[in-house]
């Protein structure tokens, strides 16, 4: 018992050391993770200081209060007239061109078009709002603009059937069956939400539709199998690929349906490939860490396609967190006199975090202690957290764009490889997944010197070897100009290409004649640096798909054509080899 004088009075009661303050945070952590389906994920202290800063800003500046009032009066006004005096559609404001919610002629009629006018100026409103008050950090500005935005896209007039011209047409025409077809399909969703199933598309199955370029798995430890494509021509290129994905996503969007594969296209140009399948991690691999995947992952690979390939140096690629990862481990590689990269090509990777677009929203030290708490009771974190993190960047057309099409106008979407494959999701494990948002997200370790490798800091500086870099031009995960910066910290030739499309779209773009086409240009070793926006202007612009001038660039690093390795390790039994995707890929 601890017993206490005070003023002369004895107090007995229990031993502070009897609430253990590891215990206590257990607790804390505990409830965390309660209130975080709750929340969205999102960490409610880090929302409410980003709108206390803001509005007390904004209450010590009533001047700026009296011209945000005005600002609405104004508004209002313009909007009476309009709805007096009608006048010629998007007189008042117009949708920006990324806005495709009032896409439709229907939304040029009165009423409709004076209800978009209405919202998109309470829109520009708010965003005036949120937005240009001196004193507050910049970083509460951005969670504040970005979450009003999304609150506000709840009320937007096209996600009701009563103000959307395009249901009401439908509904009319259909006699009511979207209505009926709109309700089947939500309660469709509610069974599989609450069941916690995703239903497998029976059009894009791994392995018979998806995924089905030859190949075996010829290497495999407890976090990767390493699958060998086999050769399509009778000759290749000495030098092997190794495609090093983001674990946050399954392989095979690298290897879609056979025309949209770019391990296909990359057979059949000569290459011989080796793709990385990540385990999917379970609770029981929450202490795996960043260096494991390192170790285990690139490391290994480079290991085993050195056995298969002896004397050959390897094209390695990364895509997304794949790329991070493989640019880790070619600075370490650098640092120690490890020669084995003849190139390394990054496909929507970033080096540096500084400039990580709204997804830097969500990391600050509240968001990130938050999400540790949720993933340390689960051990990972889940499927559905990292769909939503995702979703929530785009709501508009990831989220509030399919429930209209779904439950208002009853249509469901046409499948396709990239769809299934999207919802074909993934885990992370606890301790990589914290290590990776303090390292790098929270703390930039990697570009400013700090992240260590056995013992010692690594430099992206002291990596030499040609590199070929992809941004796309409207990616909401790794920003273009985010990628872009890979110019200030790697000390080699540099080859940026910038294409169309997103994050999965514009890699995922074979030649076609619906190609988005891309910009190009190389920056030497010592040549000077150029800005993005410079580079904008003065980069070439190519028509096509970036796949040929990758292909090309790869080849012109190559030697001349060799018959092609052998398949597996050299004391393989090359027909007991599993044949590929293996099984990883398939682990729910």
């Amino acid at each position: 018992m601890l017993q206490k004088q005070v003023q002369g009075v004895s107090i007995e009661g229990p031993s502070l050391r009897s609430v253990r303050p590891s215990h206590a945070r257990d607790s804390d952590r505990a409830l965390h993770a309660t209130l975080a389906p709750l929340t969205g994920g999102l960490s409610p202290t880090a929302l409410s200081l980003a709108y206390a800063d803001w509005l007390s800003h904004l209450f010590w500046s009533p001047a700026r209060r009296l011209e945000l009032a005005h600002d609405a009066l104004g508004r209002a006004s313009r909007v009476t007239e309009a709805a007096l005096f009608p006048a010629a559609p998007w007189s008042l404001i117009a949708p920006q061109p990324q806005d495709h919610r009032f896409n439709a002629p229907e939304w040029q009629q009165p009423p409709f078009n004076l209800m978009a006018q209405s919202f998109l100026l309470a829109e520009e409103w708010w965003h005036g709002a949120t937005t240009g008050n001196r004193g507050v950090s910049r970083q509460n500005e951005k969670i504040v603009e970005f979450s009003t935005r999304q609150m506000l896209d709840v009320f937007a007039p096209s996600n009701f059937a009563g103000t959307n011209p395009e249901v009401i047409k439908r509904t009319l025409t259909t006699g009511g069956r979207n209505v009926a077809a709109g309700v089947h399909n939500w309660w469709e969703d509610l069974l599989h939400t609450v069941s916690n199933e995703v239903e497998p598309n029976p059009d894009f199955q791994v392995g018979h539709d998806v995924a089905v370029t030859p190949g075996k798995v010829v290497y495999s430890n407890d976090l990767i199998e390493l699958i060998q494509y086999a050769p399509v021509i009778s000759e290749v290129r000495p030098e092997p690929v190794l495609i090093v994905p983001a674990w946050i996503m399954k392989y095979y969007i690298l290897d879609l349906s056979p025309h949209n594969s770019l391990v296909k296209y990359l057979t059949e140009h000569g290459f011989t490939v080796f793709m990385v399948s990540w385990r999917n991690p379970t609770p029981k691999q929450r202490d795996v860490s960043l260096e494991d995947y390192r170790r285990q992952g690139v490391m290994a690979a480079l290991d085993a396609v050195g056995a298969i390939v002896p004397g050959q140096r390897v094209h390695a690629t990364g895509y997304c967190l794949g790329g991070t990862l493989l640019s880790i481990a070619a600075a370490a590689m650098s640092r120690d006199g490890d020669e084995r990269l003849k190139s390394i090509t990054l496909f929507a990777a970033q080096t540096d975090f500084t400039e990580a677009g709204e997804l830097t929203l969500f990391i600050n030290e509240s968001q990130v202690a938050f999400l540790e708490d949720v993933m340390w009771k689960r051990g990972v974190l889940d499927t559905t957290q990292m769909a939503g993190a995702f979703q929530i960047l785009r709501s508009n057309d990831l989220v509030w764009s399919r429930m209209v099409r779904e439950y208002l106008m009853g249509e469901r979407s046409t499948p396709n490889d990239l769809m299934a494959w999207n919802a074909d999701a993934t885990r992370m494990p606890y301790l990589m997944h914290s290590e990776y948002l303090r390292k790098l997200f929270l703390d930039n370790d990697l570009a400013e010197g700090r992240y260590i490798v056995d013992g010692k800091a690594i430099a992206l500086s002291d990596i030499h070897t040609p590199m070929f870099v992809v941004g796309t031009t409207r990616d909401h995960v790794a920003p273009w100009r985010s990628t872009y910066k890979i110019h200030l910290l790697a000390d080699a030739e540099i080859t940026f290409c910038l294409t169309g499309g997103g994050h999965n779209a514009g890699i995922v773009a074979p030649p076609s004649p619906k190609a988005h086409g891309y910009q190009v240009m190389v920056k030497q070793a010592d040549g000077p640096y150029v800005g993005p926006d410079v580079w904008l202007e003065e980069a070439p612009h190519a028509e096509g798909s970036w796949w040929t001038e990758w292909v090309h660039w790869l080849t012109t690093r190559s030697g001349a054509m060799v018959p092609p390795p052998r398949m597996g390790l050299p004391d393989a039994d090359v027909a007991s080899l599993p044949d590929a995707p293996g099984s990883y890929v398939l682990q729910p």
